[in-house]
């Protein structure tokens, strides 16, 4: 092997996978090497010593990320991209958090591809090696925070999350209100090795000045009118956890004063006491006010500035991350079903497009707030576009969408108000997967579009002449397990039509996005 070409090794038990990875990369000047499981794998790399590794996530027998632990000492120095067709919050935390570079979704776009090669191979030569934070997996219910969003805005603050949570850098979470600061810190707090210890909140903003103090470094008996008795504050109720201090802003300067010695020392004074008592607490702050300019005001401490500020994640506002907006929206009404047996469980088309024609100056509060009241008002499990909030709807005149559904299919979690039965659109079966995102052709190209881009069907075959067609050839091939085959190539064309989109192919398919994964597992499809 010359010395002057990078080694990648592939390790993807899919052989098409590898091929087709190999193929991309080799044109490059790049030394390919494939390994079909994560014990070939670890082998390999600790054989060959690669500069850059592809992981598959999913593989039969060790996992990816059982893998990725394995490589951290098989081969220290390599850096390693996780491939998964799972954007979710588990995976983008999981893949940081075990040490990986980056992750990247199926199916592939390959300038980002590309990209993600050179940026790697460049971060390999410039640094030598990655260090691995903690090896311990996950906890699966990976929305109980409620961070929810596969956007690369909310990619970003998952990675983030992911690399920071392992470490005792205090954490500084800056962003509008609204914006999810406080379930950052608690995902943080959850992903870290002080999980089992107690996590705190207390929002700065909310608690008179005069009294704090007493909140947070507690206070002895008798130390000012109304102390009957001696409480702990917040510093020693965490002992060994964590502690949230929101709107940080909004404390005084002799409270600042406090808390520098607090993070500095490891040690808190109660109110009318003498005695120092030490603790071991991580402090993650948040504000929605601009520090910086409040430093230069005087109006806040440089020093504890700084030392709040080691890491700084910004939550980015939902006007910023639209595309989020219907994963949102399918987890609220979730979660409002569950808490509040509202039995809204879907939204229709027009309403969701009013949904994205506002601006949202309260951020996800707002939106769940608005999500809340619709559900209420609703009278079935759909929310319609009459059933949102007044102020809601008159801000956009969204376009009708008239293009119906068909009445006979499972409800999406997207339908329109509509129950017509709707046309169907014909595509050709794919020659290959779509693993670098092609769309498949449609049979004949026409000028009307339907609501997801693609021409309708061709007039000299009718709608039942097609499904006779479709029929004739899966009983050839099938002797039974008809509607699972068929349900199998539907789901493959709806997520290949969709760009490998979930959220689309869902509302598409008519079934929700949790059904949705759970027929790609059961049928093991690979797009």
């Amino acid at each position: 092997m010359k010395t002057d070409k990078s080694t990648i090794l592939i390790i993807d038990d899919d052989a098409e996978i590898r091929y087709s990875l190999e193929r991309v990369l080799s044109p490059d000047g790049h030394h390919i090497i494939t390994a079909d499981s994560g014990e070939n794998g670890v082998e390999v790399a600790e054989k060959e010593n690669p500069q850059l590794i592809f992981l598959d996530n999913r593989m039969e027998g060790m996992s990816g990320i059982e893998t990725l632990q394995h490589l951290r000492t098989a081969a220290p120095t390599s850096l390693v991209i996780l491939m998964t067709a799972y954007g979710t919050t588990q995976t983008a935390i999981q893949a940081m958090k075990h040490g990986a570079f980056d992750y990247v979704l199926k199916p592939f776009d390959l300038p980002k591809l590309k990209d993600m090669v050179a940026k790697a191979l460049k971060a390999n030569a410039d640094s030598g090696s990655t260090e691995n934070v903690e090896k311990r997996l996950l906890n699966k219910e990976d929305l109980e925070e409620g961070i929810v969003g596969s956007g690369e805005k909310m990619q970003q603050v998952l990675k983030k999350i992911g690399q920071v949570a392992a470490s005792e850098a205090t954490v500084m979470v800056t962003g509008e209100s609204g914006t999810g600061k406080e379930l950052v810190a608690r995902c943080i707090h959850r992903y870290s090795h002080r999980s089992d210890a107690p996590f705190h909140a207390v929002n700065c903003g909310a608690i008179p000045e005069n009294l704090i103090e007493s909140e947070l470094f507690g206070h002895e008996k008798g130390a000012f009118t109304g102390a009957t008795d001696a409480k702990a504050g917040q510093f020693e109720v965490c002992h060994g956890g964590s502690l949230f201090l929101d709107e940080i802003g909004d404390m005084g300067l002799p409270t600042q004063t406090k808390i520098l010695r607090a993070i500095q020392e490891g040690e808190i004074q109660r109110v009318g006491s003498t005695k120092v008592k030490k603790v071991d607490v991580r402090l993650i702050a948040a504000t929605h006010k601009n520090l910086e300019s409040m430093v230069k005001d005087k109006s806040f401490r440089e020093d504890l500035y700084y030392r709040l500020n080691v890491v700084r994640i910004e939550t980015p506002s939902l006007r910023d991350r639209m595309e989020d907006l219907p994963e949102l929206v399918d987890f609220m009404l979730a979660r409002l079903d569950k808490k509040f047996s509202t039995g809204t469980k879907e939204i229709s088309i027009e309403a969701m497009e009013i949904l994205k024609s506002c601006k949202w100056p309260g951020n996800v509060r707002e939106l769940e707030n608005v999500l809340h009241s619709a559900s209420v008002v609703s009278k079935s499990k759909r929310i319609l576009a009459k059933d949102l909030p007044e102020n809601i709807s008159s801000v956009s005149s969204a376009p009708s969408l008239s293009e119906p559904l068909q009445a006979s299919h499972p409800r999406s979690a997207y339908q329109t108000d509509d129950t017509a039965p709707s046309d169907v659109t014909v595509v050709t079966p794919p020659q290959n997967k779509s693993l670098f995102g092609q769309k498949p052709q449609t049979v004949e190209t026409v000028p009307h579009q339907n609501q997801y881009g693609n021409a309708q069907p061709p007039s000299s075959i009718s709608l039942e002449e097609s499904f006779n067609i479709s029929y004739s050839h899966l009983r050839a091939k099938s002797a039974n397990n008809l509607l699972e085959n068929m349900e199998k190539e539907i789901i493959q064309r709806a997520l290949q039509e969709c760009g490998g989109n979930q959220v689309k192919a869902s509302a598409l398919l008519g079934i929700t996005r949790a059904t949705l994964r759970k027929r790609i597992d059961s049928y093991e499809i690979r797009y």
